[in-house]
């Protein structure tokens, strides 16, 4: 049966079949071959699109803007300081109020429930952008990259390092039990995902041919894995005070060579960025003066080393971002 999400918004993974995700990254793959290739592909001429933004980024608000101007659409930006959005006017109502202005809208914030409600209510398809609980567009990013890498997902062996309660960890579980790559988290016991989402993925692992599985050994956890992927350690919203007990909790879950000599032969590291890779950026230098650490979720000699796939990623991310708003708004 051909796949059809028109109309659809994109806030979860678990919303979607495995077949699907398998239609968007194959969408994914033709709008990259044709960039790459400079054809033009304005096949969303005369549409708009507003970018919400209540938590700042880089490679989403790029991929997202790139990404609507490469289809023909308009692009509005939005934050807290330029829009009454979370102030005067309820989330709701903004999305109430853009949904009859626009065709589609991306929100990249803090509330999964408030996504939910925005795609409820605004009457036109819904991208997360990122929220506390998930981040769905960086997920296909990820997968494309992955199978760029190796020529396929089912059967892969794929380890999260670090604190898998996150949005991106929580994502990353769901996206590997969808299309058939075996799970692990690997991390301390307090920062394992909540066992309500694992037990859902397991059952989802099961009926694709894959596990999920949790340990807190680092041997255990990434041998022989095929992809080792991080995140930082201390994410966007979270007090600076607990800094110093999440470096010390997180330091032996750090992704550095003995790691990847442990994994397969031939595995690729994956991080969503920004990374603590050096000292090379404020945060970094103010846990380096405070803490010690030059390093933090990953050393620079894997950051920087041919295993790492980070740039080809975070290109990903504007591909699959065109598949999902091509693949909505068509």
């Amino acid at each position: 049966m051909a796949i059809n999400l028109s109309g659809r918004s994109f806030l979860k993974l678990l919303d979607f079949s495995s077949e699907e995700i398998r239609y968007l990254l194959d969408v994914s793959k033709e709008f990259k071959k044709l960039k790459l290739t400079n054809t033009p592909h304005k096949y969303l001429e005369g549409k708009n699109i507003a970018l919400l933004f209540e938590k700042t980024s880089t490679r989403t608000r790029c991929s997202f803007e790139v990404a609507g101007y490469d289809l023909g659409m308009g692009v509005t930006f939005l934050d807290p300081g330029s829009s009454q959005m979370g102030k005067k006017e309820s989330i709701a109502d903004t999305a109430r109020v853009l949904g009859r202005l626009y065709d589609g809208i991306e929100y990249r914030g803090f509330s999964q429930e408030l996504v939910e409600e925005m795609a409820e209510k605004a009457g036109v398809p819904v991208w997360n952008g990122l929220t506390d609980d998930f981040h769905p567009t960086q997920m296909l990013a990820d997968l494309l990259t992955i199978e760029e890498n190796f020529g396929y997902l089912k059967g892969l062996n794929f380890t999260f390092m670090g604190d898998a309660r996150n949005n991106v960890a929580n994502s990353l579980m769901v996206a590997c039990a969808k299309m058939g790559l075996n799970f692990t988290c690997c991390g301390p016991k307090e920062l394992f995902p909540k066992e309500e989402l694992v037990k859902e993925c397991e059952k989802i692992a099961k009926e694709n041919g894959c596990t999920v599985r949790c340990t807190d050994n680092v041997e255990e956890g990434t041998k022989n894995a095929h992809v080792i992927y991080t995140d930082i350690w201390v994410s966007m919203g979270e007090p600076d005070e607990i800094w110093e007990s999440r470096t010390k909790l997180l330091s032996p879950y750090q992704v550095n060579k003995k790691v990847m000599n442990n994994a397969h032969k031939d595995a690729i590291f994956l991080h969503c960025l920004p990374s603590f890779h050096n000292l090379d950026t404020t945060i970094g230098k103010e846990v380096h003066e405070k803490f010690g650490f030059k390093e933090m979720e990953v050393t620079d000699e894997v950051f920087e080393s041919k295993q790492s796939k980070v740039f080809d990623e975070a290109e990903n991310r504007m591909h699959t971002i065109k598949a999902v708003m091509y693949a909505t708004l068509k």
